[in-house]
């Protein structure tokens, strides 16, 4: 972890230290300015015995309720962990000037600000051109999932005066740094880093034994975030099929091992576009219908006689892939020599429904309906989307055990 222990730190506890007036609060401060200069060769130290230290100073001011030494001590511990910039730390204490207030200061920080708000509202602008349905949830979650990606700023040395941001290596070195951590005495913070910022590194992570555990504990932790997502949007009375259709995009691996990859092309033929097309092992084509989830009307079920049985949504969503697996079936040799796709074997699955939304029905028959439904029928397949996710989450749980040192955290 990155601690910032400097002279301007070391003179804001020298003065706290006078200020104190409380012995308790004095021998605390005392102690993380022993600490800070006990560095070797007269160097200053910081690490996490420095944020305990000053934590430890800040609870003895908050129990001797001495209130501005407990002000100073959290901009203390703030400064110390990053989330206070200098020249505010520097300014607000009058460390190093005296007389009007530097307003060099205020112009680098207004000229800061103005480039960094043209520059997030581009972010957002481009987002709503791209996804014009998206909620406000959804802009503000995109927008700090780049801000997370900042700190690996690129500067391309072929691009003089140009810089880039890469997506997603804030995700992949917040799980490396936790696998470091567990595996090796290193600063994990800044190793992983320095790896997710370099190719040649992550190739050679991926020639290594260990290197792959890396990988592989970043890739998991994706799929365990994406699965999160997923859940909420199937378990949200509001979301349309659209935002359950976002939500699967790109996921195929939660539908099962047995396929490969998703298809590109969704208008296989004329006047049906399939809503995710996938591709099997064996090379055909699998057609995936989806349907709402918790917002469904009339339920999935309904009583019949001393049981239950599917509900019309489930048979008219069964048509319905039936209806895409006949027309498949009749264009299949200009689908194969057009797409490449195998579509005389297609087989398809209806996702619908979600038992939160039956809180009279208990889950177990429901999806003992669902099955026995499903017996009966060769190339069609219906699941509520809980039992898909919980399905996908069970794999995800047994890669996690299947590696050893691999962090599992049933709560994602």
């Amino acid at each position: 972890m990155d601690v910032r222990s400097d002279w301007a730190l070391e003179l804001v506890l020298d003065k706290t230290y006078e200020a104190a007036s409380a012995t308790a609060v004095k021998d605390r401060i005392d102690a993380a300015r022993r600490h800070m200069n006990g560095g070797a060769g007269g160097n200053r130290r910081g690490g996490r015995r420095l944020l305990d230290l000053l934590g430890e100073a800040r609870k003895s001011a908050s129990e001797a309720e001495d209130w501005e030494v407990l002000r100073v001590l959290q901009d203390c511990l703030y400064y110390a962990q990053g989330r206070l910039l200098r020249p505010d730390f520097e300014e607000k204490y009058r460390l190093f000037q005296q007389g009007p207030r530097n307003d060099n200061v205020r112009n680098w920080l207004s000229a800061t600000l103005r480039a960094s708000s043209k520059f997030w509202t581009e972010v957002g602008r481009t987002f709503v051109d791209e996804q014009p349905e998206a909620s406000a949830g959804e802009l503000l979650a995109h927008i700090e999932a780049q801000s997370l990606d900042v700190p690996f700023l690129e500067a391309p040395a072929e691009e003089p005066a140009r810089y880039r941001i890469p997506r997603g290596r804030a995700e992949m070195a917040l799980w490396m740094e936790r696998v470091l951590q567990r595996r090796v005495e290193i600063d994990a913070k800044e190793a992983a880093r320095r790896i997710v910022s370099s190719p040649e590194a992550l190739a050679v992570l991926a020639a290594d034994e260990d290197g792959r555990l890396v990988l592989q504990a970043a890739e998991w932790q994706r799929r365990s975030a994406a699965l999160a997502h997923l859940r909420q949007v199937a378990e949200d009375p509001l979301a349309s099929e659209h935002d359950l259709q976002r939500a699967l995009r790109g996921q195929y691996w939660i539908f099962g091992g047995r396929f490969v990859g998703e298809a590109a092309h969704r208008r296989l033929v004329p006047g049906n576009e399939v809503d995710i097309p996938l591709i099997r092992g064996d090379g055909a084509l699998h057609v995936v219908e989806l349907k709402q989830a918790a917002r469904l009307g009339d339920g999935l079920v309904k009583r019949h006689r001393n049981g239950w049985v599917p509900s019309h949504h489930v048979n008219d969503a069964v048509g319905q892939v039936v209806h895409y697996l006949v027309g498949l079936d009749e264009h299949r040799e200009r689908i194969r020599e057009e797409f490449g796709y195998e579509t005389r074997r297609a087989t398809g699955v209806v996702l619908i429904g979600h038992p939160d939304a039956h809180p009279g029905i208990p889950e177990s028959e429901i999806n003992e309906t669902l099955r026995v439904h499903n017996t009966h029928r060769n190339r069609v397949e219906v699941l509520t989307y809980k039992e898909l996710i919980d399905n996908a989450e069970r794999s995800l749980g047994h890669e996690a055990e299947e590696t050893p040192g691999r962090h599992t955290d049933r709560s994602a």
